[in-house]
């Protein structure tokens, strides 16, 4: 991308989401190292035993990651900014469901995010704008 944006860091978010967000930082900016299969596998064994996370909760994990991080506030941190608010639901007990995919209008690009409900969480785009190739949904309890 080569248009200049100013990127917007969420504001208010609690001192204690902020310092799990910044434990979850580097492990997920190491997992967005890794190809896509070993990802889906260390989500798998991750989400085990936590609830469905809510719009909500999703919400303020990514918000915290965003926060924490300008490199996640860019447009090219989706892949650690979703692997990030994925876990730090878990350090919650939730687990929203993680997905990489693909825009479906042109230009068409890779793009990772995390989903509460059925729905992209902190996306603002219209539903079926992402096409989800990999995705690790919550367990049934």
């Amino acid at each position: 991308m080569t248009t200049p944006s100013a990127l917007e860091r969420p504001t208010g978010v609690p001192l204690g989401r902020r310092l799990a967000a910044r434990l979850v930082l580097l492990p997920a900016v190491a997992l967005a190292l890794l190809p896509p299969r070993r990802i889906r596998s260390v989500l798998g064994v991750l989400r085990h035993g936590a609830a469905p996370a809510t719009t909500a909760q999703a919400r303020r994990a990514r918000d915290a990651m965003c926060a924490v991080s300008l490199r996640c506030t860019g447009p090219k941190g989706c892949l650690p900014r979703s692997l990030g608010a994925a876990l730090l639901c878990r350090l919650l007990g939730a687990w929203p469901t993680w997905c990489a995919g693909v825009r479906v209008v042109p230009p068409f690009t890779a793009h990772a995010w995390i989903e509460a409900e059925g729905r992209p969480v902190g996306e603002d785009v219209p539903d079926g704008y992402f096409a989800p190739l990999v995705a690790v949904e919550p367990t049934e309890r």
